[in-house]
């Protein structure tokens, strides 16, 4: 009886390779040792005619450690079965980032994949979520996934989908079969079913991805066979490069329940403002305050146009911009503010977040914002009001009124107030799916920019 092969641990991994790097110099010089000797088997007492190779081959060990310490990372990946957690996003982004990948340690890699372990799920709606907010903007829609309401579109439209015409479309449509089938358990799209949505393109038919098998034209009496699985898609390829995927009921209703647990299915931005909000596994139980991440704070300032001193060339000193910041919580924005050399000021109801961010140093009004006289005195407003209802509202249309002539806010917005509300025009930029998971909600969010009181 053949004895089952153990299945390495990352552990094990990281050992093989420490002990591989360790040894690369030897390696290298038995290498060269070889090469010696394979000179003088192909010589009588050294007398050389030719040489044995067309070139001298080159060995680098810093060169082998590199291509060690990417194949590190990339075992490590499939044996943790990453692309099976990951989102597309993610996954581009790790396929990018090895090309020169840190040290591998275990530290290292706890660091890089120890959340996808920790939070399998979250990724697998994270990843779900990016590809259909891609997609179309009711899949950002609060109203729109809520259980009951029939409001996702049963089709979506997929260009240069196809050889001639580009591959975007094919990604787009791997990377909606994928976001399914990690949230299903099935296996990942193979390029089996990518040959059976063409066979069924050239006979002028629908593909339709439920389990079945196309079969090509006979080529020289034989007959190549591609199955699909059942993913509850239909493919109807055109030729103008355009392709239309149709959702199968059961395929909408997963797509509609997915997004649901991942956004809360009880709605922090809810369109009625009388509505109870009620439990939900991703919705913060302070429904007033989601404090903003540093990564969505950047990306604020940024569009605000409000610099880092580093942006500016040497020599120049940034303009110290006077920033209102209305609702500041603890000063998570105010912090950064002052790290791009602004005057700012926050406004703060909750006595105790005020007192955290005046202990940092920040100059803070405890007071109700919106009980606050509007005066025309800042160059900038950045602000994240609160999500529940439609409160935010009354809080940006007041702090327009804070602007001087020419000024400019940002303000971050869940994405309904956008996509469904419609009630604030300037220039809108959606926030990667799950922005505010830290803080403690999966609301779908963005970033309205506007400038005193007009579009931006």
């Amino acid at each position: 009886m053949n004895a089952i092969a153990r299945q390495s641990t990352v552990t094990d991994l990281i050992e093989e390779y420490d002990q591989k790097r360790a040894a690369m110099e030897d390696e290298v010089r038995a290498f060269e040792a070889a090469y010696g000797r394979l000179e003088m088997a192909a010589c009588i007492q050294g007398k050389f005619v030719a040489p044995v190779s067309r070139h001298r081959p080159y060995v680098s060990a810093e060169e082998l450690r590199r291509n060690l310490c990417k194949s590190g990372w990339k075992a490590i990946y499939d044996r943790l079965q990453i692309d099976r957690i990951a989102s597309a996003r993610d996954r581009k982004l790790f396929d990018q980032t090895v090309e020169n990948p840190p040290d591998l340690t275990f530290d290292n890699a706890k660091a890089t994949f120890g959340d996808y372990l920790e939070r399998p799920r979250h990724h697998v709606l994270r990843g779900l979520a990016e590809v259909f907010a891609d997609l179309d903007p009711a899949y950002k829609s609060h109203s729109k996934v809520k259980i009951g309401v029939k409001g996702l579109p049963k089709r979506v439209i997929l260009s240069s989908f196809g050889t001639y015409y580009g591959t975007y479309g094919r990604d787009k449509l791997r990377d909606i079969v994928n976001a399914l089938s990690a949230y299903r358990g099935q296996a990942l799209m193979e390029h089996t079913e990518f040959s059976a949505i063409e066979v069924a393109h050239r006979k002028g038919e629908d593909a339709v991805l439920d389990g079945r098998i196309y079969a090509a034209e006979p080529r020289y009496g034989n007959v190549d066979e591609y199955q699909t699985l059942n993913r509850g898609l239909t493919i109807r390829k055109f030729g103008n490069g355009n392709a239309h995927v149709f959702f199968a009921p059961e395929t909408l209703l997963d797509i509609n329940c997915a997004l649901a647990e991942f956004y809360g299915e009880v709605l922090p931005d809810a369109e009625d403002d009388d509505a109870k909000p009620q439990a939900s596994m991703a919705v913060s139980k302070d429904l007033q305050f989601y404090w903003s991440p540093d990564a969505v704070i950047e990306k604020a300032l940024d569009q605000a146009g409000i610099y880092r001193p580093s942006d500016y060339s040497q020599g120049s000193a940034p303009p110290a911009h006077r920033v209102l910041e209305p609702s500041c919580g603890d000063g998570r924005i105010l912090d950064a503010l002052r790290g791009r050399g602004c005057h700012s000021f926050g406004i703060e109801v909750h006595a105790g977040r005020a007192a955290e961010a005046r202990a940092k140093g920040h100059n803070v009004l405890t007071a109700n914002f919106l009980e606050c006289p509007a005066k025309p005195e800042f160059g900038f407003v950045v602000m994240n009001p609160p999500f529940y209802g439609r409160h935010y509202l009354k809080h940006v249309r007041h702090a327009l009124g804070f602007l001087k002539p020419g000024g400019t806010l940002v303000s971050i917005l869940p994405a309904t107030a956008w996509y469904d509300h419609g009630e604030l025009e300037g220039d809108w930029r959606d926030l990667p799916a799950g922005s505010f998971s830290e803080a403690g909600t999966n609301v779908p969010t963005g970033i309205l920019k506007m400038r005193n009181g007009k579009s931006a």
